[in-house]
């Protein structure tokens, strides 16, 4: 009779607990009281002839402590059964109740009981009142005893409505909750764009909609035959590396979920290793239950969700429509996830075809990077371009066109494209070049808004000013630009200060053709670095542009001593990490310092000597650079400068960390050979060994023999001074010396471009995508 559950502990009580009720009790004392009689009881008809006693008085000690008693066929089941009172003036003349149970114990001679019914109508027990004496019941103490019953009858309705009230409020509190957690959980999962992202939201969801401790997401490659965990975010500690790919053909619960497209649950961890023995001893950490949910996307199972609990528990119904629906939710965000990255995939080969390498410029040495944002529906936009005119003057431009799209690099495409050729076919100032792109937008019917930069550098024919070495002329730039609403250009001084060019920049392109613009004009000398970059370098969320300009400028002047090649790649690292919101791009041109006696000539080969600090390595890439400059202003070709870096970076090293000071590095180019020369003050030669390939150095000799024309070792007496930086004492100078028409590196190296980074080591888009799942089997079949 579930009705009787409205009793609390009553029917289902605790063992030793008493189901004795404080309002019954009250009822049964007024009843003794009013009819004056020896007791009075509530009784309530249980199972296996089990009758419970929530009002009692009365009755012998240890009926009224436990308020519970057997008695097959009590009289409470008479009523209950005929839905009458039960009224006996003696008991000797009843003889369905003679002679049983407590009547006989206490020597009751008289009772009543009427029947006591529930919210439904059905009797559940019978109230009574039980006499010593003889008695004959009067109308007046029926009535009583009728209307003491009717209060127990509405006691129970009223605890039933309660009853089914708080079980409704249980009902839409929990549906509620469902709902607000069903909200949340598309809200949550609407904005995810890569897995990672995908991985925290299921962390978070099976978290607080489920209980779960742990979480891990595996995919199943684009060839059907391997499991593989993608993120380890939130694993359980300990999860063994032989776990993370896994053949789908393996012993395991989360490929079996894959082959059976069904859940598969665990109520603990011992229940899993009597399932798959192959799973005990991986090193798992958890004892508690685990679940194993497959995702499905277009009738194929594409992956796998793993819940871990820290505890055991059963699988409910809650708990399983809460994980079909994550599942749900999971295969939709990586479909959505994967067409992102179709679509960045697109985008960014667009732009990296477009933005191809920078020109060999003489006297400059540039460099770039596109680096495409970690958000999959962030790219596209952003360019950079550099071109050469007949009389040496370098046009530099870098945008950054509104929108991170495919549309929005095919718009970039167009206006570099144009702006490319303005800047080759005409001979003009940097804001007259944007000025000309303004009108060839909004006239060609293209209607693109972006930011840009132009610069151009025009070299010196002869030296000036003096601000050479010892205050001599030297040849530096004319720097020239134009800014339409972009990031200012920045520029690495050669002793290591960092200068923005500050002027006010100008509208916009696509907003007003018509508007004036306006040129600026700076100095950039031999040694200097102009740094260009599009605003995704320098903006963050949260974090105020000034203090993000700062960042960039101290960022610059730490890696004062990086090669030019791995300077913009450097910034990215350093201001933007993997946290990249934004595609960004960065330009930058270092004017080379020539060899200050020229080229070498009829007169004399050229010379250059520079001081190299040696207290530490800090001085090692500057004089590497210093080294390629001479070197490149003397017209030796890219590959041998290669190889005379290669070179020359090994004897610097072995200078810098095995010898000691001073040192001095010599530079000397004539048509015939080049030779570079480092003196230090260690008499210890250099020594052939024979690294294995483990070792990261020792090699040095090994390049000397392979590479060089000719090497060598001089030693120097106490007395002896080498070039004008040379302080008189002992020592050695290593050279080295290459022909002008030796090949050694047989041929020039290319230049691979990286790959821009994809979601994962297969891409995403095979792998859930059904076309392209279809394609990749194809492929491989």
């Amino acid at each position: 009779m579930p009705e009787t559950q409205v009793l609390g502990s009553l029917t289902q009580g605790a063992p030793g607990d008493s189901p004795a009720d404080e309002v019954f009790d009250r009822i049964v004392r007024i009843a003794r009281r009013t009819l004056d009689v020896q007791a009075a009881s509530f009784i309530v008809l249980g199972g296996d002839d089990v009758q419970y006693l929530p009002g009692a008085v009365g009755l012998p000690e240890e009926v009224q402590r436990s308020r519970v008693y057997r008695l097959e066929r009590p009289a409470t089941r008479i009523v209950a059964e005929t839905r009458t009172p039960l009224i006996v003036p003696d008991v000797a003349d009843e003889p369905l109740v003679a002679g049983r149970g407590m009547i006989t114990e206490m020597g009751v001679r008289a009772l009543a009981g009427y029947p006591v019914e529930d919210s439904r109508g059905e009797v559940v027990g019978a109230l009574w009142a039980l006499s010593e004496h003889r008695r004959d019941w009067t109308d007046a103490d029926l009535a009583t005893l009728s209307d003491l019953a009717a209060s127990c009858t509405g006691e129970l309705r009223l605890r039933a409505e309660r009853e089914r009230a708080r079980r409704a409020e249980q009902v839409a509190f929990r549906a509620h909750q469902r709902a607000q957690f069903l909200l949340g959980l598309s809200e949550r999962f609407a904005g995810v764009t890569t897995i990672e992202e995908i991985e925290e939201t299921i962390a978070q969801v099976v978290g607080a909609g489920m209980g779960a401790r742990w979480c891990s997401l595996a995919l199943v490659d684009a060839d059907r035959r391997h499991l593989r965990y993608v993120t380890v975010g939130h694993q359980e500690p300990g999860f063994p590396d032989q776990m993370r790919n896994l053949r789908l053909d393996a012993p395991r619960p989360d490929v079996a979920a894959v082959r059976e497209q069904r859940t598969r649950f665990y109520r603990d961890h011992q229940e899993m290793i009597a399932a798959y023995p192959a799973m005990a001893g991986l090193g798992l950490t958890s004892t508690g239950a685990r679940s194993f949910l497959p995702i499905i996307a277009d009738d194929d199972v594409v992956g796998v969700v793993v819940c871990v609990w820290a505890d055991e528990r059963d699988h409910d119904a809650a708990t399983a429509a809460l994980e079909t629906t994550v599942t749900r939710y999971v295969a939709m965000a990586l479909e959505r996830v994967a067409l992102l990255e179709a679509r960045r995939r697109v985008a960014t080969t667009l732009q990296e075809s477009l933005l191809t390498d920078p020109p060999a410029v003489a006297h400059l040495d540039i460099a770039t990077t596109y680096a495409p944002a970690a958000r999959t529906d962030q790219v596209g936009g952003d360019w950079y371009d550099a071109v050469v005119h007949e009389d040496g003057a370098a046009v530099l431009s870098i945008g950054d066109v509104a929108g991170h799209d495919v549309n929005a690099a095919a718009q970039m495409g167009q206006l570099r494209s144009m702006l490319r050729v303005l800047a080759w076919s005409h001979d003009e100032s940097p804001a007259a070049l944007l000025s000309r792109l303004d009108r060839a937008d909004s006239q060609l019917g293209l209607h693109a808004m972006a930011t840009a930069v132009v610069v151009r550098l025009d070299h010196d024919a002869e030296p000036r000013g003096d601000t050479g070495p010892d205050g001599t002329p030297e040849r530096g730039y004319t720097l020239t630009w134009s800014d339409a609403g972009h990031p200012p250009p920045l520029v690495l001084r050669r002793d290591g200060s960092v200068e923005e060019l500050e002027a006010r920049p100008d509208m916009l392109l696509g907003v007003d053709p018509g508007v004036r613009r306006r040129d600026h004009v700076d100095r950039l000398l031999p040694g200097d670095t102009l740094v260009l970059y599009t605003d995704g370098l320098v903006e963050r969320r949260g974090v105020p542009l000034g203090d993000r300009m700062a960042e960039l400028k101290k960022a610059l002047a730490d890696v004062h001593g990086e090669a030019t090649a791995a300077l913009p790649r450097a910034l990215v690292r350093r201001l933007v990490g993997r946290a990249q919101r934004d595609d960004v791009a960065v330009l930058v041109a270092r004017a080379r310092v020539p060899a200050p006696s020229g080229p070498p000539s009829a007169a004399g080969p050229a010379t250059a000597e520079r001081k190299v600090a040696h207290e530490d390595l800090s001085d090692l890439g500057p004089a590497r650079r210093w080294v390629d400059d001479v070197l490149e202003s003397c017209s030796v070709d890219a590959e041998q400068r290669r190889t005379a870096m290669l070179l020359s970076s090994e004897i610097l090293t072995n200078a810098l960390e095995h010898g000691r000071g001073p040192i001095v590095v010599t530079v000397e180019v004539d048509a015939t050979r080049l030779r570079v020369a480092v003196r230090d003050g260690c008499t210890r030669r250099p020594v052939l060994q024979a690294p294995t390939p483990q070792d990261l150095s020792g090699r040095g000799v090994q390049f000397m023999e392979r590479l060089a024309s000719r090497w060598g070792v001089e030693q120097h007496l106490p007395d002896a001074a080498v070039g004008r930086h040379g302080a008189q004492g002992e020592g050695k100078t290593v050279w080295f010396e290459i022909d002008r028409s030796a090949r050694p590196l047989t041929g020039v190296v290319p230049v691979v471009r990286r790959q821009s980074p994809s979601t994962s080591s297969v891409p995403l888009v095979e792998r859930v995508l059904p076309w392209t799942r279809d394609e990749a089997r194809r492929r491989r079949t």
